[in-house]
């Protein structure tokens, strides 16, 4: 199978249904992801023909109810998926992200039975693209000080502001938008078809070239009662969101980090210096036991999480710890790979500087790695240090 790590036989925790769930998608990435990937990150362009594939193989909202149009698969099956598309690109795994941990995530949530009913089963089909509208110009790790505001008028809301760095927002058809509402955050959902709003793509990017990422413009856009989420007051909502898509990450870039071992691994054993593999070098032989155990040490952990989440037992804190440390493995392990590959390694023959940037992006966005260490931190003193 496809790139696959399994050094302490964690398939043996895994249920038939996770299995087959994992393989099914890890032979759909093999067969039509990775032939043509490398292309679409040369020219910065979301392969869009994918989505109808992705939506048929049930990787958008995938634990929701059947009754929406979901699987109703476990946490751990959702993480397997993630893990299988970051193997592909991190542009993929960030597209399923969004559509399932930062859109249909909060209309499920806290929306109204009207809103979960229309959206829902088009952004779980595919049909409808989402977009999550927090993070804003000068607002990042401080969400909670954001400018985009909200005013009540007659039969609905006046939105004012930007968000940037927003992933899908230059395809989307429903922008989750939070904004202020007298000094309280609030969720809308804003269809980019509507007068006064702007979605411009971002160009330029070094990191996550196969992925949309844009800017959304708000000037004085008219929101209709109808489209406020009913039950997603306060901070702690977006918030939760992002544990959503946090969580997601933790397994995705597992995928990464396993591509670029399983690559450096093979490199090593069939370069030949001084008469002989690399891979029969000790310094080669420890690059690679570092890897190895650090992707075992972050499966362990993610799996364990897994079955919390499952349980509702899961933690804000317990995954940030995760998204910690899996993004910091696998950017340290992408790097290391570089390393091992020589000057091959910046060649696109090999998959690894493409992870290795992408990575880049996915070790910041969710939350930087200093913002989890101090939400961590906050958590074992009991004392905030985020300033």
């Amino acid at each position: 199978m496809y790139n696959n790590v399994d050094y302490y036989k964690l398939d043996e925790l895994f249920s038939e249904d996770e299995l087959i769930v994992r393989d099914t998608i890890q032979a759909w990435v093999g067969e039509k992801v990775i032939p043509h990937i490398e292309e679409h990150f040369r020219e910065a362009r979301f392969p869009l023909e994918l989505i109808p594939q992705m939506a048929e193989l049930g990787l958008f909202g995938p634990t929701l109810p059947e009754k929406y149009g979901g699987a109703g698969l476990t946490d751990v099956a959702y993480g397997l998926m993630m893990q299988e598309l970051e193997k592909g690109d991190s542009g993929l795994r960030s597209f399923a992200s969004v559509q399932s941990a930062l859109v249909i995530y909060p209309i499920y949530s806290w929306g109204s039975d009207e809103q979960k009913n229309y959206w829902l089963p088009q952004l779980i089909k595919g049909e409808k693209i989402g977009a999550f509208g927090l993070t804003e110009p000068d607002y990042g790790s401080n969400p909670g000080g954001m400018v985009t505001s909200a005013k009540k008028v007659e039969g609905g809301f006046i939105l004012h502001g930007a968000k940037m760095w927003i992933t899908n927002s230059a395809i989307a058809d429903v922008l989750v938008v939070w904004a202020k509402l007298d000094g309280v955050v609030n969720g809308f959902l804003v269809e980019t078809g509507w007068k006064g709003v702007s979605c411009p793509e971002i160009k330029g990017k070094w990191s996550l070239r196969a992925s949309v990422t844009g800017e959304i413009i708000l000037d004085e856009v008219f929101v209709p009662d109808s489209h406020i989420l009913p039950l997603a007051q306060g901070l702690k909502c977006p918030l939760g969101c992002l544990s959503q898509a946090r969580y997601g990450i933790a397994w995705g870039v597992l995928g990464a980090a396993m591509v670029c071992y399983k690559s450096a691994l093979n490199y090593a054993k069939s370069r030949i210096q001084w008469g002989k593999p690399i891979a029969g070098f000790q310094l080669v032989q420890e690059k690679l036991v570092e890897m190895l155990t650090e992707i075992t040490k972050a499966q362990l952990l993610v799996y364990r999480l897994g079955k919390l989440k499952e349980r509702k037992k899961a933690t804000f804190s317990q995954i940030s710890l995760a998204k910690r440390n899996n993004c910091q493995i696998a950017l340290d392990i992408a790097r290391a790979a570089r390393d091992l590959h020589g000057a091959n390694g910046i060649s696109d023959e090999y998959p690894i500087m493409r992870h290795m940037m992408n990575l880049e992006s996915v070790y910041t966005y969710e939350g930087t790695h200093n913002m989890h260490t101090l939400i961590v931190g906050a958590d074992i003193t009991g004392m905030e240090a985020y300033s």
